[in-house]
């Protein structure tokens, strides 16, 4: 068993992959630039650190004693510089490795087209490159869209095929493509490193099925056993699409256009390169892995707090989107995190919602108009909170007394709704984050994110400043030093 790093843990891959290393018996680290984020996953038996790729200094630390390092990292969504920020991420692990005397890294990147590549895929193919260039061998994985609950390819599917019943789609639905289960792709990469072998070495994977990406639809549609007609028009490219997914799908546009500009290339596996031919598995097809997906999610727990694609945190519906919209606000406050959780644990009811209050009641007056619950329940205690209590339109599914509330909406929406307050200390007093998701289910989901942005933006920097507020007002009074007069 070995001592193993993940960068990119917070992933949809490194996030699976992690427990299944733990239960191997591997001595797990698991980086991320915010490790409490990964704490809150409750992975056990895993050591969690701060680590930044694109900042040298910060590896040091995460690489100490490290045997083998699997590098998941992309920068797509980070705009259009992202093949510069992958170049430098893979330059700065790739010396880190070398300095730490790493036995081995495992890359994760993508299959490659026999013509030129799009940017996105020549940034994979240049981020194994750099990797190579380094003294540590690497086991370079490219593999083909990856089916399970995160990956941006499987999302936009999702998205598609459950709000559009009627497509008008472009040229490359006829493209080929050969997506891998998320579970299989795990496999080969937990048994990588049993291969054997020297040297830095490129391996093909992917699913028994070469498809285009209209079978992709069609067959998710047939998995949720919904009708589909797809009407392919020879002028969309796949620039024009990448725009139109923008208000179908809510798969950030930053990830969709890169992806979707690769998607003219034809991606499958070679032969001469199938990592199936060392590590042989019953691979399973592609509704098959579109099925496992599916019902993997409703076997999915509460988190301790709001996680991306939690499916708890989605109403359990397959329908609303993995991905979210959200406003996130940061205050600092003078007063001690106790008095700030005083004031964030008795938010609601006939305490109010501290800001904009005729709004909130405007609200819960609608909700109740379209057959919803409005604000009627109020609270079941004017100060104490606990797991399953209703706060007015709210459900309290999560709570770290002192430290962190977790709200899911239950009133009417186009989608699902959380809001997250957090208090953490700070050296002159403490810091709240107000943070509000909203999952759309659809083209209408989107639409009610965007029109009422403004208005929210508004009224979640306004409650944050209110809690603030408050908090001060419970401070006992200052005492005021008056110079004395000589």
């Amino acid at each position: 068993m070995a001592r193993v790093l993940v960068l990119g843990a917070s992933g949809y891959v490194g996030s699976h992959l992690i427990p299944r290393l733990v239960e191997r018996g591997h001595e797990v680290r698991a980086a991320g630039r915010r490790p409490e984020a990964l704490a809150g996953r409750g992975w056990e038996g895993v050591e969690t650190v701060r680590a930044d790729a694109l900042d040298p200094e910060s590896l040091a630390e995460a690489f100490e004693g490290i045997e083998l390092v699997y590098y998941l990292i992309h920068s797509m969504a980070s705009g259009k510089d992202f093949p510069e920020l992958d170049r430098r991420a893979a330059t700065h692990v790739r010396d880190a490795a070398a300095t730490a005397r790493v036995g081995r890294i495992i890359y994760l990147g993508g299959l490659q087209p026999r013509e030129a590549a799009s940017a996105h895929l020549d940034s994979r193919r240049e981020t194994g490159e750099v990797l190579r260039s380094g003294s540590v061998p690497v086991t370079e994985i490219r593999a083909g869209i990856v089916v399970g609950p995160g990956s941006a390819a499987f999302e936009v599917i999702r998205d598609l095929v459950y709000h559009l019943p009627v497509m008008v789609t472009p040229r490359w639905v006829d493209s080929m493509t050969q997506p891998i289960a998320l579970d299989d792709l795990i496999e080969f990469l937990l048994r990588l490193p049993e291969t054997g072998g020297s040297g830095s070495r490129i391996h093909d994977v992917g699913g028994p099925e070469a498809l285009r990406y209209r079978d992709l639809l069609t067959g998710f549609a047939r998995v949720i056993g919904k009708r589909l007609l797809i009407v392919p028009v020879p002028v969309l490219t796949p620039r024009l699409s990448s725009y139109w997914l923008n208000l179908v799908t809510a798969v950030p546009a930053s990830v969709a256009r890169p992806l979707i500009d690769g998607l003219r290339h034809d991606l499958v596996i070679d032969p001469g390169g199938d990592l199936a031919t060392s590590i042989p598995l019953s691979l399973h097809t592609y509704e098959e892995a579109v099925s496992a997906a599916l019902e993997a999610e409703q076997d999915a727990e509460m988190p301790a707090r709001w996680t991306e694609g939690s499916f708890a945190l989605r109403d359990y519906r397959s329908d609303v989107s993995f991905y979210s919209r959200s406003e996130r606000v940061e205050r600092a406050c003078e007063a001690e995190p106790e008095t700030v959780w005083e004031v964030v644990s008795s938010i609601g009811g006939t305490n109010g919602w501290y800001y904009a209050n005729p709004l909130w009641n405007l609200r819960g007056i609608l909700d109740r108009m379209v057959g919803g619950v409005g604000r009627r329940r109020g609270r079941r205690h004017a100060t104490r909170l606990r797991v399953g209590d209703a706060v007015d339109f709210w459900r309290v599914v999560a709570i770290e007394p002192g430290r962190r509330l977790t709200l899911l909406a239950e009133m009417r929406l186009p989608g699902t709704a959380i809001l997250e307050f957090e208090v953490l200390p700070e050296p002159d007093g403490s810091r709240t984050v107000t943070a509000a998701y909203f999952h759309p289910a659809g083209a209408l989901g989107l639409l009610y994110w965007y029109a009422l942005w403004p208005v929210h933006k508004r009224i979640f920097a306004g409650l944050a400043d209110a809690v603030v507020e408050r908090s001060l007002d419970r401070m006992p009074a200052r005492v005021r030093v008056v110079p004395h007069s000589s």
